[in-house]
């Protein structure tokens, strides 16, 4: 294949790309939008392996074969609750293919470069034969290249396992730093610098191998030190260092679409980390450097009781109510609720009521992470409210469910100053007239606040497993 029709083929996958991420921000457009990224991505790979230098297919097509059956076992096996932890292992995979590919140009350059000296330069094959052309501006720029892609490669692939295991759950949530605390990462990213000082000065590619090494301690010892409740915010921003590491193998490789396409990743993660912290009213540096989550918070003595109620109860409230609004949790997600919900919300809107939910952006363990499990639970797009947009309501609302949520309908967000989250938007749900919690016990939440939520005159307990209680509140709905 000519590099033409390549040139041609990367434009056209990177339109299908970028057509993909812009489909992503409308529920309606995004099954679309994820083929888009499906045709994009098929065409990528059958231009490069086609392409010009790349040969080997006898190792080649069945690594894709293998590689892709793979992605088909894992894609039918993980379950909506797990894709938080799905999305960060394959950032995981993204860093380390950067160290590999990386450490892979420079023995690509020392082969060029003894094939020099010999004289068997057309003897050379792939990588090589491209590395041999370079200038000695055009390989100190690679060298450059290099150095970022490992850097950053090395930092995502440990971050990402980190964030995968305490996803998980296979990894405590709480923060946890070694002696020393983020100085360690500081002493070892000045080591790096330094090391790459002395790569670019002629050392060999031990130093590459030991930034990989420095590096993967920052990412671990980095993501290690932040807490569960801020996990939603390190996976956009471990999406973002995926990007930008590819962006700078794509530099090292030559490769246009691989530059964009990290471009595209490493952008749009920033920006939704920033999103996100924005919704939770921190600041980006404090989520790095002072995560949150894990043990269990005192914001002073909470007066009142928990008062629990049976399906029986909510039946009750439900039947007086006109104006109800759900808000669905990470709890929702873990007990699988969402059909029950969705089907729950069938019943009532045929009774006249009008039934809404409100999203909080990062309700679950990723941003959407709700509005995927309702669309799969078939609830209408236009009832699925963002908190800007419903906030104002809860006043006005008869009944207010929560299934599954505790931090992000906490008041101490604006009541306690002295609260971890406090300023952080929350939904305003103790405004209703009744709140009804669906919770599986009385413990906190992921960051380990309590919730005086729970307490106030106006709320009652709905206990049990989510799936379990609202089965049971369909049944007496009958």
């Amino acid at each position: 294949m000519g590099i033409g029709i390549i040139t041609a083929a990367y434009i056209v996958a990177a339109i299908l790309f970028i057509l993909s991420l812009g489909g992503l921000s409308n529920q309606e457009k995004a099954k679309r939008a994820v083929w888009y990224g499906i045709f994009g991505m098929a065409l990528a790979i059958g231009a490069t392996a086609l392409g010009p230098g790349i040969g080997n297919f006898e190792y080649l097509i069945p690594l894709l074969l293998v590689g892709a059956a793979i992605g088909v076992v894992v894609a039918l096996r993980v379950e909506m609750t797990g894709m938080p932890q799905l999305v960060a292992a394959l950032h995981s995979f993204v860093g380390l293919a950067a160290v590999f590919i990386g450490l892979n140009a420079d023995m690509s350059l020392s082969l060029a470069e003894a094939a020099k000296e010999a004289g068997t330069v057309g003897e050379l094959r792939n990588f090589a034969a491209i590395v041999v052309k370079k200038t000695p501006v055009e390989v100190s720029i690679m060298l450059v290249e290099i150095f970022l892609g490992i850097f950053i490669g090395a930092i995502t692939f440990t971050g990402s396992v980190v964030a995968f295991g305490k996803l998980a759950g296979r990894i405590d949530g709480k923060p946890r730093k070694l002696p020393g605390g983020h100085a360690l990462n500081a002493v070892a990213a000045v080591a790096c610098l330094v090391l790459g000082y002395l790569y670019l000065d002629g050392a060999d590619i031990w130093t590459m191998i030991a930034v990989s090494l420095l590096a993967g301690f920052i990412g671990w010892h980095l993501i290690m030190g932040i807490g569960g409740a801020d996990m939603p915010v390190v996976v956009s921003m471990l999406n973002s260092y995926s990007g930008w590491a590819a962006a700078a193998i794509g530099f090292t490789l030559g490769n246009d679409l691989l530059i964009v396409t990290g471009a595209l990743v490493g952008s749009s993660g920033a920006i939704l980390s920033y999103i996100m912290c924005r919704a939770m009213n921190r600041h980006f540096v404090s989520v790095i450097l002072g995560g949150f989550g894990g043990t269990t918070v005192s914001t002073g003595p909470i007066e009142g009781e928990q008062v629990a109620i049976d399906a029986d109860g909510v039946a009750a409230l439900l039947e007086e109510a006109d104006e109800i609004i759900i808000v669905p949790g990470y709890g929702m997600a873990v007990a699988q609720a969402q059909s029950a919900i969705s089907e729950l919300t069938s019943r009532l809107r045929s009774r006249g009521k009008n039934v809404r939910f409100g999203i909080h952006p990062v309700a679950g363990r990723l941003p959407g992470h709700m509005n995927v499990l309702l669309a799969e639970a078939k609830v209408p797009y236009d009832i699925v409210l963002e908190m800007d947009e419903i906030n104002e309501d809860f006043p006005s609302t008869d009944v207010a469910i929560v299934v599954g949520s505790n931090d992000i309908v906490n008041p101490a967000a604006q009541e306690d100053p002295n609260s971890p989250i406090a300023g952080m938007p929350v939904l305003e749900v103790w405004k209703a007239k009744n709140v009804v919690v669906s919770k599986r016990g009385q413990g906190t939440g992921y960051s380990g606040i309590e919730n005086p939520l729970f307490y106030k005159e106006n709320t009652r307990m709905f206990f049990g497993d989510a799936k379990s209680s609202v089965n049971n509140l369909l049944g007496v709905l009958d």
